[in-house]
């Protein structure tokens, strides 16, 4: 459902849509739906939003907001996005309110993981 001023949709940029898609699907499940060879709409994420190929990456180090995902078993999301080729950039730590982990992703854009408990 689409809600005044909301935050309604995110587009990333990343090098290789394909790669990026078999990393997102194996370690998150999400599915995508193609619009054209450069561009990929990422769904079941929580928020709706969509890859573009570009040989821009983000990270905090540039700045970039850092987009957050949660996870039920924080460990095994980590063992998950090391299997799959993402990077941990930053290991399991506490802060207020939980855990959570930093990771570059195939094309070398940084998110971070989350959970209330370390498990």
């Amino acid at each position: 459902m689409n809600s005044h001023h909301t935050i309604n949709y995110l587009e990333m940029p990343v090098n290789d849509i394909q790669s990026t898609k078999r990393f997102f699907t194996n370690v998150f499940n999400w599915d995508f739906v193609d619009y054209g060879p450069d561009y990929s709409c990422f769904l079941n994420a929580g928020i709706t939003g969509g890859f573009y190929t570009s040989k821009q990456q983000f990270t905090l180090i540039k700045g970039s907001p850092l987009v957050v995902l949660y996870s039920n078993a924080l460990t095994q999301t980590l063992q998950q996005v090391i299997a799959a080729g993402g990077i941990v950039s930053k290991d399991i730590f506490s802060f207020p309110g939980g855990h959570r982990f930093y990771f570059l992703d195939p094309n070398g854009n940084e998110f971070a993981v989350w959970s209330e408990k370390f498990a």
